[in-house]
């Protein structure tokens, strides 16, 4: 393992990166397929695009000889070079500040804003933090992120920590997850990581027990469900994973609606929480 030199690191704090998409329908009706959007009639050009499902755009198209063994572009270009096997999901903030449109044409912006060397109960973890901002083709900001990137060393043997989740909310759900379903949302995020198709990488090589279920697709999930429990489009979004889900159990989404915010989590099977997150209404 190589020494975690920091200083190197946080070199590429204020790297930016610049792309402009499409939000095609086609896309969009794709992911309303792979996660049973409830709403599929609202799904059409001129509609606002659901929260988070912007995931599926400003995709970068790296060459087959530009990966790296985890499936991953390799380390170094637009993110740091960390030293460190598995990377996940960590969190993020989200405000939705303008309609984003399906049909529409948008730009993205993302700035590398902070780099974190910590320890934990697996060793040593690295937080990158990355800003992305969304705008109109007319120069109007829609959405302003902040997303939380945590590398770290394999999952060691034995049970996670349990988050056991507070008593059942007003607002429930259940999702199962299947290989198919990993299977198209990598496909809609261009997402090559073989964490989530293959399990045999998965457990000899970063240590997980199956295929692990994609951060953003559980945050997306929670994300609906907030918004469908709240009755009403979210103005944010703010998650935070707390443990990696696999595959095999179902998924609970949990959600109360407090004046105009929502609290929610998501559990895996009867391993506790996985993923918490508070939103506000517009």
């Amino acid at each position: 393992m190589d020494v975690i030199d920091l200083d190197h690191l946080r070199g590429w704090i204020g790297k930016t990166r610049t792309d402009t998409d499409l939000i095609a329908l086609r896309q969009a009706r794709l992911l309303a397929a792979t996660v049973d959007y409830h709403a599929p009639e609202r799904i059409v050009d001129g509609e606002e695009l659901p929260p988070l499902w912007h995931w599926i755009y400003f995709l970068e198209g790296v060459p087959q000889s530009g990966l790296g063994p985890d499936g991953h572009p390799a380390r170094g270009g637009f993110l740091p070079p960390v030293p460190l096997p598995n990377r996940l999901w960590a969190g993020g903030r989200v405000n939705f500040l303008e309609p984003l449109r399906i049909g529409s044409v948008a730009r993205k912006e993302s700035t590398i804003l902070k780099i974190d060397h910590k320890q934990g109960r697996s060793g040593d973890l690295v937080f990158v933090t990355v800003g992305h901002e969304l705008w109109s083709a007319s120069g109007v900001l829609l959405v302003r992120e902040e997303h939380d990137i945590v590398y770290r060393n394999a999952t060691p043997p034995g049970p996670a920590m349990k988050i056991v989740a507070p008593v059942s909310m007003a607002h429930a759900a259940v999702v199962t997850p299947s290989a198919t379903m990993l299977f198209r949302y990598s496909a809609l995020t261009f997402n090559g990581h073989r964490i989530h198709y293959d399990a045999d990488y998965c457990r000899q090589h970063e240590g997980y027990a199956n295929l692990v279920i994609h951060g953003p697709l559980l945050a997306t999930l929670l994300a609906g469900h907030a918004e469908q429990a709240g009755g009403g489009r979210l103005a944010e979004f703010n998650y935070r994973a707390e443990a990696t889900a696999v595959l095999g159990e179902p998924i609970g989404l949990q959600a109360e609606v407090l004046d105009r915010r929502v609290v929610a989590h998501a559990t895996h099977g009867d391993s506790g929480v996985c993923m918490q997150a508070e939103a506000r209404l517009r």
